[in-house]
């Protein structure tokens, strides 16, 4: 697919690459020093891949993964997923293209306190105006083991089941690419343990995509590749 940079010239993506970075990066201004948080990053991601970001806090991790999610706008660079130029999208066009080709899992779960499991993992669903289709949902919440959870509200599930339903609502719509930020750092070790298997779980079940930054190396080698953030620098590291 050909798409048209903001300079002129023609980029093409192929398709297997879901995901694709080209100089992308955020400055911060304070006073008369620039601060670069993100340093000029390149990357690619293909169709079910599962990529690891790992470094030191404030090494820039987490603002390059808001950036290719779509989160952050960047300073300068390129984001092209699903062959889409995600960049010049205006917030409207994005919102509608985020809901249907992105997940994402938060660290802090971020799930609506007055809905219930079920209402929460379908939210996406009923945003885009799509199809609920019972047969996947129960294929999903049956991986997570959400089967017997999804009438309780969020304050009625435990750590773990709460970042469970995350990981559904972020699936629910079959994204192309899934992007996870530190999506075990509020779980105790057992329940990281068994979110990371089930994360594991959907990419060779589903063949999802993922993208997760995390701080965690044990988790992070378990990876096709690893990546490796520096004062903003992104550096792939060998296994």
């Amino acid at each position: 697919m050909k798409k048209k940079h903001a300079f002129g010239q023609k980029v093409t993506i192929p398709e297997e690459n879901v995901l694709v970075a080209q100089a992308l990066t955020k400055t911060y201004f304070q006073g008369d020093v620039h601060i670069k948080a993100v340093d000029s990053a390149y990357l690619t991601v293909k169709r079910g891949e599962f990529v690891s970001v790992i470094g030191a806090s404030g090494s820039g991790k987490s603002t390059l993964l808001h950036m290719l999610a779509g989160l952050d706008r960047p300073t300068s660079g390129r984001v092209y997923i699903a062959g889409q130029d995600i960049i010049d999208m205006d917030d409207d066009e994005f919102s509608v293209f985020r809901n249907r080709h992105i997940g994402f899992i938060f660290q802090s779960f971020n799930l609506l306190p007055v809905l219930t499991a079920k209402e929460n993992i379908l939210m996406p669903q009923k945003i885009a105006g799509k199809t609920y289709y019972p047969n996947y949902f129960n294929e999903l919440v049956e991986m997570l083991g959400l089967s017997d959870r999804l009438h309780h509200l969020p304050s009625e599930l435990s750590g773990g089941q709460q970042q469970r339903v995350a990981v559904a609502r972020a699936l629910i719509n079959k994204p192309d690419i899934l992007f996870a930020d530190e999506p075990t750092g509020n779980l105790d070790q057992t329940s990281a343990k068994e979110l990371i298997d089930l994360l594991l779980a959907t990419r060779a079940d589903l063949g999802q995509t993922l993208v997760m930054v995390t701080h965690d190396n044990s988790i992070a080698m378990l990876a096709d590749r690893v990546l490796t953030m520096t004062n903003g620098v992104l550096e792939e590291i060998k296994k």
